[in-house]
């Protein structure tokens, strides 16, 4: 069967740089970062003090009050992304079949904030205080069930786990759905709200995170020498995905065009990257084909670029073993070093930026990338953002468990 084309009509983003997507992409384009002393509780005991956290959102500028307490922080973002998004599509759902429009929403860890929270009412005060909601709540597939209902989307639902991949698996895999003529629009992308004490307190004791709570703007670092681990966000970021025909047939306004997914695993370890890239390369690489594209034609790549010793070294080896020399002309940059590592979101949040780049023939830098790792030695666009004629870019996502995922977008033509 003929695979039919997919656009990008609709963004919406939550991050700690921005509520809103111009917000958001003027900051990055700035180089701001949004790292800060956490607020979400007392982290005084903690050796990680520092966090990207949203600041200014509220719930109930989203959702009904009592409506809202039955749900997660990350749903309450999913929910806010997702509005954003169909809002920014154009798309009358009053003039669409419902049926045909599908919702699918990654998240690392979901309700996680619920758990810890029933699980201390548990303890406390005994298990007849635990909420009937706290199933509901903690549950990972509530984002894409509650954004379906709150818009009676009755299209393909569910949500993709797949740590801080998660995000990107749910646009490839709706990417392969609207393909495959299953539904004619898709809402896809990301959500995590884990700025918990237990988040932070099992990354911290992981090593994985950065300690420098003196510099929290400083903080996330990718490819710099001095980088010390990364630094939790919180956020989400969802696009709203049709095909080509039903874009057109409503005369919307097309961002992008989706043309490749890739996904691996390393098969390694349960924490650490293949030492060699190899699942990372096979992800790139079979995006590439998935596009039809050469190495040569990619004009930008968003890293996933945690700030971390193993993934910027093992994802720069990655990038080379597929790009070749090409790999040294690439502008590369992480959108980690100003909003922090958004886990299950990143992957949503990071293809947003790669569309906005292909829109306004922008690149954001790499912040804080002053003392270059001799072992990380590509064009990290560091310190000011650069113009460039993005017409091809491709965006990598790698989670715990040896996840690999690598989506490409173009700029569309009819």
């Amino acid at each position: 069967m003929e695979l039919k084309r997919v656009v990008v009509t609709g963004l919406g983003v939550l991050t700690s740089i921005g509520l809103s997507l111009e917000e958001f992409w003027s900051n990055c384009l700035a180089g701001k970062s949004g790292i800060a002393r956490i607020t979400h509780f007392d982290p005084a005991d903690f050796s990680v003090k520092i966090a990207g956290e949203l600041k200014g959102f509220n719930a109930e500028d989203h959702i009904d009050k009592i409506e809202a307490r039955k749900m997660d922080r990350f749903v309450h973002l999913a929910i806010g992304a997702s509005d954003a998004a169909l809002k920014d599509s154009g798309l009358d759902l009053g003039l669409t079949d419902r049926s045909r429009v599908g919702v699918l929403v990654g998240s690392g860890v979901g309700g996680i904030g619920t758990l810890e929270a029933q699980h201390t009412n548990l303890m406390t005060k005994g298990p007849s205080r635990v909420s009937p909601y706290f199933v509901p709540m903690m549950i990972v597939d509530m984002a894409p069930g509650v954004v379906s209902m709150r818009h009676g989307l009755k299209g393909p639902n569910f949500a993709t786990v797949s740590a801080c991949a998660s995000g990107a698996h749910a646009i490839g895999e709706a990417f392969r759905i609207l393909q495959m003529g299953k539904a004619d629009v898709m809402v896809a992308g990301g959500a995590e709200a884990a700025v918990t004490p237990i988040t932070v307190a099992g990354f911290a004791s992981m090593k994985a995170l950065s300690r420098r709570n003196d510099e929290p703007d400083r903080a996330s670092r990718p490819f710099d020498r001095e980088r010390d681990g990364f630094v939790l966000g919180e956020g989400a970021g969802t696009i709203v995905m049709e095909t080509r025909e039903h874009a057109e047939a409503r005369r919307a306004r097309i961002y992008a065009e989706v043309i490749g997914y890739g996904a691996s695993a390393d098969a390694y370890h349960m924490t650490a990257p293949d030492p060699e890239g190899e699942g990372a390369a096979r992800a790139m690489a079979l995006a590439l084909e998935d596009a039809e594209l050469g190495p040569e034609d990619v004009s930008y790549i968003n890293a996933h670029g945690t700030s971390t010793q193993y993934n910027d070294k093992i994802e720069t080896v990655a990038i080379k073993a597929v790009f070749g020399g090409h790999a040294s002309r690439i502008p590369v940059s992480s959108t980690k070093s100003m909003v922090g590592h958004l886990l299950g979101a990143a992957g949503a949040v990071e293809l947003v930026v790669c569309i906005l780049s292909i829109r306004d023939g922008k690149i954001h830098p790499t912040a804080n990338l002053d003392n270059p790792d001799p072992e990380c030695d590509l064009d990290y666009v560091p310190g000011t953002a650069r113009r460039s004629a993005v017409k091809t870019a491709l965006s990598n996502s790698f989670g715990f468990g040896g996840h690999n995922v690598s989506l490409i977008v173009a700029a569309y033509k009819s």
